[in-house]
């Protein structure tokens, strides 16, 4: 009899996703439960499987309210993944069994697909949905190009235009960032600094990340005099090297990198403009998980020796966004970021803004997906620790993502 009643009960628990089960990536979903019992404990876990086969999970026990309802933009988790009240907790907290796991996410056209369920103490499910995060926009065209020296992917917003233009850059492509900046009203072209191994690279070229901007500025929808650049890590300085170089950039967003020429020197037109930072990896500090801290590697880039290998900055006539995390494991990008901002006001410039996130790590991304702690570094070929407290980054990338919206509306339009 008391197993019918159960039967009876779970029938009637309604488990929503509001305000619907299809969403962008970016926005927040508030997950609600009604049905329970008065005060009732339960466990909520979310699941979801990356590009490459991999399985993230995450898991918190919630107690009912009187009316036996759980709302968690209301009431806080008592324990798992995370406690509080944290209303995508269940996203952001997302892991893998096995150490060292990226949430690899980075095509386009396929949303992530996150299934919510809520179970009995006992591990009976009682209710499931499934919330399905899309990354393109309806009428966003998505069209990959391989044209002279680019290789990449472009976004384009549906309707007229025109629209800014932002030349997206990872140290390899990834077209998430892309997408969802297009779904914002802007063209957008996605490129890698490195298409083949890094290993196998002895210098780099801007002239690809030049004709990659030139490509934006020729596409008819493109409304913009000047062209944006977004970029984190290596990929930070290499845009820090063309807003220097190609006065077309306008709008540099810079996350987390170093403000020198990282790994092998930087061409232009033929003619290296740049040498390459002097790593030394006795600094390299090895943890027990078997990630490393690779945040003390870099040497010093004002140190004489170093000198051709820092970014001339205050040459750029574009206007920055430096972003810096305060418990990045990977660079020391505060202090690099500090260095570069003190450069500029040395030179009188102010063409600059710049934020600072005490518990954020390395790798900030748009906002709602999982939190990695560690994966390998496909340049430096380490495990790396990327810092970050997960609360404090999942809230970063938040507020991050609304302000680089912010910067390129107001400089490019």
């Amino acid at each position: 009899m008391q197993d019918q009643d159960s039967e009876e009960m779970s029938s009637l628990i309604r488990l929503r996703l509001l305000p619907r089960a299809r969403c962008f990536f970016d926005e927040p979903v508030q997950v609600k439960v009604a049905g329970l019992r008065s005060r009732q404990a339960v466990t909520m876990r979310a699941r979801s499987t990356d590009e490459r086969g991999v399985v993230f999970s995450s898991s918190a026990t919630y107690r009912a309210d009187d009316g036996g309802e759980v709302d968690l933009n209301r009431h806080p988790s008592l324990g798992g993944s995370y406690v509080g009240v944290e209303p995508m907790g269940l996203l952001w907290s997302l892991r893998a069994e096995a150490l060292h796991q990226f949430f690899e996410k980075g095509k386009a056209l396929e949303p992530h697909v996150v299934t919510i369920s809520v179970h009995e103490e006992e591990g009976r499910v009682l209710a499931e949905a499934a919330n399905e995060r899309v990354l393109l926009g309806d009428g966003v065209t998505r069209l990959p190009v391989n044209e002279g020296n680019i290789n990449g992917v472009l976004f384009t917003p549906p309707g007229p235009g025109p629209f800014p233009a932002v030349l997206d850059l990872n140290t390899f492509i990834s077209e998430r960032r892309a997408a969802l900046l297009a779904n914002k009203g802007f063209v957008v072209l996605a490129l890698g600094i490195f298409n083949v191994k890094p290993e196998n690279i002895t210098e780099i070229h801007l002239d690809p990340f030049r004709d990659g901007i030139d490509f934006l500025q020729r596409q008819p929808k493109v409304g913009s005099k000047g062209v944006g650049v977004i970029s984190r890590s290596m990929a930070a300085d290499i845009a820090s090297s063309l807003s220097v170089f190609v006065p077309a950039v306008k709008a540099c967003v810079w996350i987390n990198g170093c403000g020198a020429n990282l790994i092998v020197p930087l061409y232009y037109k033929n003619k290296q403009i740049l040498s390459s930072l002097i790593f030394d990896h006795s600094k390299v500090i090895h943890t027990e998980s078997g990630a490393s801290i690779l945040k003390y590697i870099l040497t010093n880039p004002l140190a004489e020796e170093n000198k051709g290998s820092l970014i001339p900055v205050e040459q750029a006539k574009t206007q920055f966004l430096f972003v810096a995390s305060g418990a990045d494991m990977c660079w020391d990008s505060k202090t690099y970021m500090d260095e570069t901002v003190e450069r500029l006001k040395r030179q009188g410039k102010d063409n600059f803004e710049s934020v600072y996130y005490p518990g954020a790590g390395h790798l900030l991304e748009p906002p709602y997906g999982p939190f990695c702690t560690s994966s390998p570094n496909g340049v430096l070929k380490y495990k790396a620790l990327w810092g970050g407290e997960p609360r404090a980054h999942a809230a970063a990338e938040v507020h991050l993502w609304k302000k680089i919206q912010e910067f390129f509306k107001a400089q490019l339009s």
